[in-house]
């Protein structure tokens, strides 16, 4: 285990222990339904809260995350229950218990062989169908149990069909008896509907979920002691508790550990408890207010040994929840510590309350899963997707689809596969994919000057090869300063962009910054600041600045700060630049992303130029600052010394030394035809300015200077500080009068 700060573990012991109690009263009556919702013992949502709860809190790898029953995994151990059962469903759930196990062995060895990469293999919007899938499963299935209709069976399509025909029941004589039972599933439903819109600080101290559980108990008291009619809701309807729930331990059965089902249901578990433990692990890494990275490898491996020791005690396979987590992080929950008295939490309910518990209706835990499937499945989610692209929905919603009508491991292959399939169409081409897959296309560096860490990404960036980048930035320390260049990549996927605005998040929480570059002149198929980018226009009408990058989002707003003109569409007239030395032997192409002033003095633009020809041709991206000083002044060039300048030297260039200032000529190269004009117009005040300010390549063609750092495309971070820069210098040139400075040295001279 990693060291512990005792000191700061026990100051902040009591709000993990009272963030323990809050996700306690979510996970008891979620554990309870997402059993039910399994086919299996109510009990044994609640052992594999416990269990994960306790184990992954010793030996898991990230800090703020709970463990227990997921959602996603309803589908599947309802589909192994009902699989291995051959009839008998307790015979179904002893075999899948024992499956449990075998899928723990396996996240295990997941997580020992550091495969923790494996869920940036899976394309963002199919991992949304497959989640929009579950959902609409547990809303069918539970839309049922929820109006008491407990007998409801068949796939999801149908028992969608037949939602009508359940309600309409309810309204016949002889269903009588069920009508109570229903109305209690359908207030639990608007109680977890109208309770985000309830303000009142205590009311909201108890979530919905124990709302519904607290009201239902409440109800069955009220009919044995205020009452004399008998409750209402028969005994099938209520939550069956065992007597002895902590040494009747169901025994794992393994008499069909070699058959093709039994290994069919390990994958499909092992593949889906994988996923839902790393997105929602990734998830809510955001949502950690000191910004840690959780060891992902180390959590698989921990809710490998979790889902074992749970199989062995009759409890569900163990995942990493998002819900429950993100409570956690609310409730002021910092260590792994509240993910623990959760469990013994759970376990005082358990020994303590176990009567109540069995007075809690099937349907008012129905009526909580059918929100949560609702809220996987919710249109917005749909709305959403469309929003990013047309191609986004097609993949979305092939993988409902595919895995509603067959099942999950299905489902999400051909999602993977449909993304391909789009990907190809797009790029007209699968020779880009073929050809550069397994080819290196991340190259990183730190700038020396600033400590800048530069990333240019080539040829394509997607789903299939985005861990080559993550592997990068992995390897940055958070508060550092990053430039992520897409300008010669050709194809950058939805994926790999949504990947990239978490680290941005993490990064600036951190202090440092992560900006992305290049994706400017990229043709997209919608609006959608994410929508995925293809070098050249998907149609001969898409031109750069039809639809704004994030970037360019963020010009905008720098323009709009200043009360200045933002144009994102390239500008062919660059005529004005062809009088500075650095674009005299280059061949510029057009002019993009420009910023001006209201009088045009001041103009920011990226800048797309070439140098040489036929083979030796090289295609250059940057940005400048053009300053119109609307004056005039000496033509010349300063730049850093280095060891280019140094050869200029060599090569007989001379550099113009500025008197009484040695440490300046040092760090400075300046070039310039009329040296005795250029260390006049050098006064002490701009001399020093230049000595304690950032370097930049200046120039002056006469009248208009030309500020540049890199041959790249700046981060907005390095515009603002670049427009900072050039402001201020100008206000110094400003002061100073050329022309009577010109006018004294004539004088001067005999």
């Amino acid at each position: 285990m990693e060291k512990i700060n005792t000191s700061k573990f026990l100051a902040q012991l009591p709000k993990n222990i009272f963030s323990g109690f809050v996700v306690s009263l979510i996970a008891l009556p979620l554990g309870l339904g997402l059993a039910l919702a399994s086919e299996a013992p109510p009990i044994s949502g609640i052992i594999a809260a416990i269990v994960g709860g306790i184990i992954v809190s010793i030996f898991g790898g990230s800090n703020v995350t709970i463990t227990g029953p997921g959602n996603g995994l309803v589908v599947v151990l309802l589909g192994a229950i009902t699989t291995l059962a051959n009839g008998d469903l307790f015979q179904g759930y002893l075999f899948t218990l024992a499956a449990i196990i075998c899928s723990g062995v396996l996240m295990i060895i997941i997580g020992f062989l550091r495969l923790g990469i494996l869920s940036d293999f899976f394309p963002s919007s199919a991992i949304q169908g497959m989640l929009a899938a579950i959902g609409i499963s547990i809303f069918a299935k539970q839309f049922h149990v929820m109006v008491a209709n407990i007998g409801a069976k068949g796939d999801t399509i149908s028992l969608l069909a037949t939602i009508p025909k359940s309600i309409y029941s309810l309204f016949l004589p002889e269903y009588n008896h069920l009508v109570i039972a229903a109305i209690v599933g359908v207030i639990s439903l608007l109680i977890m509907i109208f309770y985000g819109k309830i303000r009142h600080k205590y009311l909201r101290l108890i979530p919905a979920p124990m709302w519904i559980v607290l009201l239902v108990i409440g109800l069955s008291y009220y009919y044995e002691f205020f009452s004399s009619a008998p409750y209402p809701i028969a005994d099938k309807l209520l939550v069956q508790i065992p007597d002895k729930v902590f040494s009747n331990f169901p025994s794992p059965d393994f008499s069909s550990v070699l058959k093709p089902k039994f290994i069919g249901v390990v994958i499909a578990i092992t593949l889906i408890s994988s996923i839902e433990s790393l997105l929602s692990i990734k998830a809510v890494d955001k949502l950690d207010p000191e910004k840690r990275r959780s060891n992902t490898n180390k959590d698989l491996m921990a809710l490998g040994i979790a889902s074992i020791a749970s199989g062995f005690v009759g409890g569900l396979n163990v995942v990493t929840v998002i819900a429950r987590s993100s409570v956690n992080v609310n409730n002021g929950g910092s260590n792994r510590s509240a993910n623990f008295f959760h469990s013994i939490f759970l376990i005082l309910f358990v020994v303590l309350f176990q009567d109540q518990l069995g007075r809690i209706p099937l349907t008012a835990l129905a009526a909580i899963l059918v929100f949560t499937g609702y809220k996987l499945a919710a249109p917005k989610n749909l709305k959403g997707i469309a929003k990013i692209g047309r191609e986004q929905l097609i993949i979305f919603t092939a993988t409902i689809i595919a895995t509603i009508t067959t099942n999950l491991i299905s489902g999400i292959l051909i999602g993977i596969l449909t993304t391909l399939i789009i990907h190809f169409i797009l790029n007209k081409s699968a020779i880009l994919f073929a050809r550069n897959l397994f080819k290196p296309n991340v190259l990183m560096f730190k700038e020396e000057v600033n400590g800048i860490y530069f990333i240019s990404v080539k040829n394509f960036s997607s789903f299939l090869n985005f861990f080559k980048l993550k592997r990068n930035l992995d390897s940055i320390p958070e508060d550092s300063d990053v430039v992520i260049d897409f300008s010669l990549c050709d194809f950058v996927d939805y994926s790999v962009q949504e990947s990239l605005i978490g680290y941005q998040e993490v990064f600036k929480k951190k202090g440092g910054s992560f900006e992305i570059t290049g994706l400017d002149k990229h043709g997209t198929a919608s609006g959608h600041p994410l929508a995925v980018r293809r070098l050249f226009s998907f149609s001969q009408k898409m031109k750069i600045g039809s639809s704004l990058t994030k970037r360019q989002e963020d010009l905008k707003k720098v323009a709009s700060n200043f009360s200045w003109n933002y144009f994102p569409k390239k500008d062919e007239d660059a005529t004005y630049l062809q009088d500075f030395i650095f674009f005299k032997t280059k061949k510029i192409k057009y002019t993009y992303n420009n910023i001006l002033n209201k009088d045009s003095s001041f103009k920011i633009s990226d800048v797309e130029f070439s140098e040489g020809e036929f083979i030796a041709q090289k295609i250059i991206k940057t940005t400048i600052l053009t300053i119109d000083l609307k004056k005039e002044i000496p033509v010349f060039t300063l730049d850093r010394e280095g060891l280019l300048e140094f050869i200029y030297k060599i090569a007989g260039f001379k550099d113009i030394s500025i008197i009484g200032h040695p440490d300046f000529s040092k760090r400075f190269y300046l070039l310039g035809e009329n040296s005795e004009r250029i260390q006049l117009f050098f006064t002490k005040e701009l001399v020093l300015f230049f000595e304690s300010n950032p370097y930049y390549h200046i120039e002056s063609n006469g009248d208009t200077l030309l500020l540049m750092r890199k041959e790249r495309i700046a981060s907005v971070k390095e515009i603002k500080e670049l427009l900072d820069f050039g402001v201020r210098l100008e206000k110094i040139i400003s002061k100073i009068n050329y022309n009577e400075l010109l006018l004294k040295s004539v004088q001067i001279k005999p």
